[in-house]
């Protein structure tokens, strides 16, 4: 029992050390800070921080993060405009001190990490985390009393987590320990600063010596030498926490790792209660939800959804938002840590087991007794891949078909970046985090250890599970991001055909895994019978899990009408990227090369020959890939057709039962996305209503009608008795105008199918003309108006 004096000098201490926190503003008095506050957790038992924990740690938090505190309130924190963290100062003075100190204050093996664990077992505090500063999916459903109550029972992190309030009565709120307090505000710091700085909007002016080779050499593995982590993120402070936080909670199958115990922690089960494995689930939801799921429409599986009897109406309110910008590089850290390259067998002995079907599985009828079934429950091999297969997906995808048109791209590169790492895990070794551990082992050279230098290796038969666990990432992302290519290679041509060509690159590294993303279409199209081969029908188990991931990892996400894809119509029921229809992935990467090369000559540049050199890389590779020429010999005059296509979207859609790639249109107008002299919604209307005209008056056909058209005779009558009365003239006179009109239409029609001229209304979409009716009919307006005054 502590006595009232020593309580009072605790609560007095805590109060001085978060002023002290609250006016540092400068290297020497954060250094000071971070003295104050090691000093007092150094000279006082667990069970004497209650103080500390309840008034400095708030303020510590929001000085580390750079969040505002108001009213002395956490939950008023916002992030402030300008820099004033702990972790922004550090990073603008470029003072590697400051950095380590305010590492060793926060790493896991500081001081102030073990107060908070010995704080959470004596339960001394409790927080309430912002609601506002939750995921966006999250948020909305504690709008309503029923989704919040089902809430704990759907996501596994508000297990135990979600309280109602006790003031508000009918609301719930998320009451958190003292390390999940700090964790949910660690992970919502990039978040933040995404959210603040927003995309970057930029407009690309074409010239001849406009170029990106910096861009490309900013993504890894576009550049000529193998890099592990992008160069500014060597020394980032927020990435070295991020790599320790990971290292010390959750386990990997990594038997070279520091801590002995890790290498054999998985083999448990997950259905044991126990702190060490509770908090590593706990900081891989967090770091789930918070940064791949947030805003996403589709937050959870399908199937789990269905078993509860719950809807997300959250494609109306969130709409196609892409994913918060600036997060690739911390998420391509995390995944890659996750990644089970490091346990990667040598043998079948041991090899992981990816083959069952991704899902959550949930048992029983709906209560809270049995929400602990919900938990994701990690396959035979112990690998934490399940869990971040689906939110991973859908993270690249949406982030491939929501990048705004006039947005930079370098977000998206980042998350390419993310995307190819994760299409080769084989090629991952320990030395991709060699300089967050020599950061790392700056601050406690007793936990370094020495990095064993590795040699990547290529895919092997060992990879076969994994692969094919995640085939929508070999097969169906790939045809989206094909999608994104042609979207945004009239912008950025260098870099998109660098992007194409590093992934087909992936794809045909190794003649095994061609031919193991060949079989799995090949079945995946075809119904098992007993006399194919024996490899394809090993391969047919497989195609049941591949429907269900397709239809659940896709569900909701679709291209607009005018956003350049083509995938609108069939976008989650087929793969294509073998097809060779006119939406199969070998067409649209002829049109791609096509496109690329006229491109490219456009900008000319002293890097001309380079770029097209990269460009008969990707064709050879493309033959290889598709086991042929994927570009026939063209003459001079296709060439010349060719280069008309440089700034066309290829986008088919469709009209009624025709496909929009049947519909020709003269020009490029009809099929280019949506630009900023055009107003999006007419242009859709327009371009609607002149393919319903075309299909129509019958100008879609390639093959013209050389038939004379059917025209309309009028039969007069030859009584004399009626032929000189009034009516029967104007009946003469009326049916003639109406033969006359039909005829012009006739004439027209043939005029237009014979020299290939299609209707296109999409002109009048145009903003000047919009604006030039507008004014005709305002001053019409107004003409009629005085004209009745006066």
């Amino acid at each position: 029992m502590l006595s009232r004096a020593y309580t009072t000098d605790t609560q007095s201490k805590s109060s001085d050390i978060a002023a002290t926190i609250l006016a540092a503003a400068s290297p020497p008095q954060i250094l000071a800070a971070c003295d104050a506050v090691e000093s007092f957790l150094h000279k006082h038992t667990a069970d004497q921080t209650r103080w500390f924990f309840s008034i400095t740690f708030p303020t510590l938090i929001c000085k580390i993060f750079g969040f505002n505190e108001s009213s002395g309130s956490s939950s008023a924190a916002v992030k402030s405009s300008s820099p004033s963290g702990w972790i922004d100062i550090a990073a603008l003075a470029n003072d590697s001190q400051l950095a380590d100190r305010i590492f060793s204050l926060l790493s896991p093996t500081g001081v102030l990490l073990s107060s908070i664990a010995a704080a959470d077992g004596l339960s001394l505090v409790k927080y309430v985390f912002p609601v506002e500063r939750l995921p966006e999916w999250v948020r909305y459903m504690l709008q309503n009393e029923r989704d919040s109550r089902v809430l704990s029972d759907l996501c596994p992190l508000f297990k135990n987590r979600l309280k109602e309030d006790s003031v508000k009565g009918s609301s719930f709120q998320v009451q958190l320990n003292v390390f999940e307090y700090y964790m949910f505000w660690f992970v919502y710091y990039p978040v933040c600063r995404g959210n603040s700085e927003g995309p970057q909007t930029v407009r690309v002016r074409r010239s001849k010596r406009f170029r990106l080779e910096n861009w490309a050499y900013s993504i890894p593995g576009l550049s000529s030498t193998k890099r592990g982590l992008e160069q500014k993120n060597e020394g980032n402070l927020y990435m070295r926490l991020l790599y320790s936080y990971l290292r010390e909670y959750v386990p990997v199958g990594d038997v070279k790792s520091h801590q002995p115990y890790r290498s054999s922690l998985l083999h448990y089960s997950f259905a044991y209660d126990t702190p060490f494995v509770e908090k590593a689930e706990f900081l891989v939801n967090t770091l789930i939800h918070f940064w791949l799921v947030d805003n996403d429409f589709s937050p959870l599986p399908m199937n789990l959804c269905k078993s509860f009897g719950v809807s997300f109406p959250f494609r109306s309110v969130f709409g196609e938002t892409p994913p918060t910008s600036g997060l690739g590089e911390v998420v391509n850290v995390f995944v890659k840590y996750l990644n089970p390259s490091s346990s990667a067998p040598s043998d079948g002995a041991d090899q992981v087991d990816y083959t069952e079907s991704p899902r959550w599985k949930v048992g029983g009828t709906f209560n809270a007794t049995q929400s602990r079934n919900v938990v994701p429950v990690v396959d035979s091999g112990n690998s934490w891949n399940s869990w971040i297969q689906r939110p991973l997906y859908r993270f690249i995808l949406r982030t491939f078909l929501y990048c705004p048109m006039e947005s930079s791209i370098k977000n998206a590169s980042q998350v390419f970046t993310l995307w190819v790492s994760y299409l080769e895990p084989w090629t991952i070794c320990m030395e991709e985090f060699a300089e967050l551990d020599a950061n790392l082992a700056k601050c406690n050279k007793s936990t370094l250890r020495d990095v064993t230098p590795s040699t990547p290796h290529g895919y092997t038969s060992s990879w076969q599970a994994f692969v094919l666990a995640n085939y929508l990432y070999y097969s169906s992302l790939v045809m989206h991001f094909i999608g994104f290519a042609h979207k945004f290679l009239h912008t950025e041509p260098e870099v998109i055909v660098k992007m194409v060509s590093k992934v087909i690159t992936i794809l045909t590294s190794s003649s095994e895994l061609v031919n193991l993303i060949k079989n799995v279409d090949t079945v995946f199209h075809l119904k098992p019978t007993g006399s194919s081969k024996g490899v394809l029908n090993a391969l047919h188990r497989y195609v049941p899990a591949i429907r269900e991931q397709l239809q659940d990892w896709e569900d909701g996400l679709s291209e607009t009408d005018a956003d350049g894809s083509f995938l609108h119509e069939n976008w989650n029921k087929d793969l294509r990227l073998f097809s060779d229809g006119e939406d199969g992935g070998q067409k649209l990467l002829q049109l791609f090369v096509l496109r690329a090369e006229s491109e490219l000559q456009s900008i000319g540049g002293e890097n001309l020959s380079q770029n097209l050199q990269c460009l008969d890389r990707l064709k050879s590779e493309l033959c290889q890939l598709f086991g042929g020429p994927i570009l026939k010999p063209m003459n001079t005059t296709e060439t010349l057709q060719c280069g008309h296509l440089r700034d066309e979207i290829f986008k088919p859609r469709s009209f009624g039962n025709r496909a929009m790639v049947d519909i020709k249109y003269k020009g490029d107008w009809m099929k280019r996305p949506i630009s900023d002299d055009e107003i999006g919604w007419l242009a859709k209307v327009l371009v609607k209503l002149s393919g319903w005209l075309n299909e129509s008056l019958g100008l879609n056909p390639v093959e013209s009608s050389q038939d004379s058209p059917s025209w309309s005779y009028l039969d007069l009558s030859t009584d004399a008795r009626s032929e000189y009365g009034p009516m029967e003239m104007m009946k003469v006179v009326f049916c003639s105008f109406i033969s006359w009109l039909l005829m012009l239409r006739g004439a027209g029609v043939t005029f237009m199918r014979e020299h290939g001229v299609r209707v296109n209304l999409r002109v009048l979409a145009s903003k000047k003309v919009v604006v030039a009716l507008l004014i005709v009919a305002a001053f019409s307006l107004l003409r009629r108006t005085f004209l009745r005054v006066g």
